[in-house]
């Protein structure tokens, strides 16, 4: 992963909340004044390169906290709490609890 795309994704992990980046704050200065050229103070829309696709929840995170989530859920059954207390204890339904431990 190249240098740019390692920055910005550290950038959306810390500010999850934030609806843009200033550019000043991830471009290099040449970058910023070549766009400056062609729009200043507005935003900009930067849609992804469709060769380099992101699964659904990798470029917020929260797949790898559903990863962790159901790796504590498998956990916790082996160490013998019941389907209904998990169900209970994650906000989910049963079925949804077989479907995690059971997953191959």
């Amino acid at each position: 992963m190249n240098r740019l795309a390692l920055l910005l994704d550290d950038h959306l992990k810390e500010e999850a909340c934030m609806k843009y980046i200033n550019a000043k704050d991830l471009l290099p200065d040449a970058l910023v004044k070549e766009l400056q050229s062609y729009m200043q103070g507005g935003y900009l829309y930067v849609p992804a390169d469709r060769a380099q696709p992101k699964r659904w929840g990798e470029a917020s995170g929260y797949r790898q906290e559903l990863q962790q989530r159901n790796r504590q859920i498998v956990e916790e059954f082996r160490n013998g709490i019941s389907m209904e207390e998990l169900a209970e204890k994650y906000f989910l339904s049963v079925s949804a609890i077989r479907k995690i431990i059971y997953q191959k």
